[in-house]
């Protein structure tokens, strides 16, 4: 497989000598999590199955090969407690569960949370790559992907190496593929996979964008976040979450994980948690950065945001902002259309005065991304109309985007015509309130 491939890197990074399990539940042990072991239906210390040699973690059972961990979770539609036969079948040779299989030949560590421990070995398995990558997660309900690559954008021209995990693309060392994947935060084993190869291609700094759902079910414990933002907070997940309070509670969780960066990491960078100051939410994040013992920046129009737009002008494809930092005040001159994304353009000033880089280099590196795909992207084919591609997936987002569209449409004589959808499986709620904005706003609706 060619290492110039996303695939290729993933593998080259992939630990090739085998690894005894003691490792790993000395780890369990001192985080609390393990809570027995199983032997041959029976129950035995668990340091007795500490010389099990691993090759591999698995928490699809056919994924399993020889010499695999086998952690069953618990998911959606399956439960991986049902599926310890076949992952035996294929070669697993142990399993970690939440509760004991009796009828299953494998050695069994028994665990509080599935989940949780599946980070946990994630990370063991891997090295703990974190701790040698500077790492930004972001956080939100729109913006993510765009302030993602504006981030990397700017960290790149002031000379930091940069990878990258979102939804848009994955980008390891120097090479960038889109993501054909419709999660953002991937399983821990990928996500602590893709930060190995990211430390073995050279990469210094690692963006990863952190959803609610990579928060809530644990897909990125044991990361050593540097660096939080928040891009913004409005209706979105409640079928996994419940309440807009638990979604909240997720996201607040981010910024929770930068006063528990573990001490063994030697890593120059502050702890930093950045927080749009215009946002409703903003003086409960503000707070927490403040518990967790990290630096707090903010940023909006508010003018008591330590990063400020200080006046905004816009065209059809351009943005024109005025900033003020702490370190710096002058024009910025964006390549991108919608105001929403000025905030995703401070969040980032913010983040280059976190970590005290060149200003030059912050504007350059801002002023140099033409789109994003899939936000905001025009599509130019030579019709006689305009046709802009968003992934407006919340109603806050979509009420954003008509409410620009709507006026350029107008100036042309012209009005809106949407196309629309909702995720299956996912937060049936804000179906009706989408459907209400764009009737709202458009000619036709489809």
């Amino acid at each position: 497989m060619s290492p110039e491939t996303i695939a290729g890197l993933l593998a080259q990074a992939e630990p090739t000598e085998p690894r005894t399990l003691d490792g790993l539940i000395a780890r369990l042990e001192a985080g609390g999590m393990l809570r027995g072991a199983r032997s041959d239906g029976r129950p035995i210390g668990a340091l007795a199955l500490g010389q099990i040699l691993v090759r591999g973690i698995a928490y699809d059972s056919r994924r399993a090969h020889d010499g695999t961990l086998f952690v069953a979770v618990a998911g959606e539609h399956t439960d991986g407690h049902e599926h310890l036969a076949d992952a035996a079948s294929r070669g697993a040779v142990a399993a970690i569960v939440e509760r004991p299989i009796a009828d299953s030949p494998l050695p069994q560590l028994v665990v509080a949370s599935s989940r949780a421990t599946l980070a946990e070995a994630a990370c063991w398995w891997y090295g703990d790559p974190s701790l040698e990558l500077d790492v930004v997660g972001i956080t939100g309900t729109d913006g993510k992907s765009t302030t993602c690559a504006l981030a990397v954008a700017v960290l790149e021209a002031a000379g930091l190496s940069t990878g990258t995990i979102g939804t848009v693309e994955t980008k390891i060392g120097t090479i960038r593929e889109p993501n054909p994947e419709h999660v953002t935060t991937p399983q821990a084993p990928e996500l602590q996979a893709a930060l190995r190869a990211m430390a073995t291609a050279g990469n210094r700094i690692a963006i990863v964008e952190t959803t609610s759902h990579g928060l809530a079910l644990d897909r990125v414990a044991g990361i050593a976040y540097d660096v939080a933002i928040l891009t913004n907070l409005s209706h979105e997940h409640l079928d996994l979450h419940g309440t807009f309070e638990a979604y909240r509670d997720a996201k607040l969780s981010l910024f929770e994980r930068l006063g528990r960066r573990t001490p063994t990491a030697t890593k120059p960078w502050p702890r930093v948690g950045i927080v749009n100051r215009d946002d409703a939410q903003a003086p409960i994040f503000e707070a927490v950065v403040r518990e967790s013992g990290a630096r707090l920046l903010t940023y909006g129009t508010d003018p008591g945001a330590d990063v400020r737009a200080e006046s905004i002008a816009e065209d059809a494809r351009r943005l024109h902002v005025g900033v003020a930092t702490p370190r710096w005040s002058g024009p910025l001159d964006l390549q991108l259309a919608g105001r929403f994304n000025v905030h995703n353009a401070l969040a980032v000033v913010a983040l280059g005065e976190a970590l005290e880089l060149d200003p030059s280099a912050v504007r350059s590196g801002l002023q140099s991304v033409a789109g994003v795909a899939g936000r905001m992207e025009r599509v130019d084919l030579g019709q006689p109309f305009g046709v802009i591609v968003d992934y407006a997936h919340t109603p806050a987002a979509l009420e954003k985007v008509l409410d620009l569209l709507a006026p350029l449409a107008a100036a042309r004589g012209g009005s809106l015509i949407v196309v629309f959808g909702s995720a299956g499986e996912r937060d049936t709620a804000k179906r009706s309130i989408m459907g209400r904005i764009a009737g709202q706003r458009c000619r036709v609706v489809v």
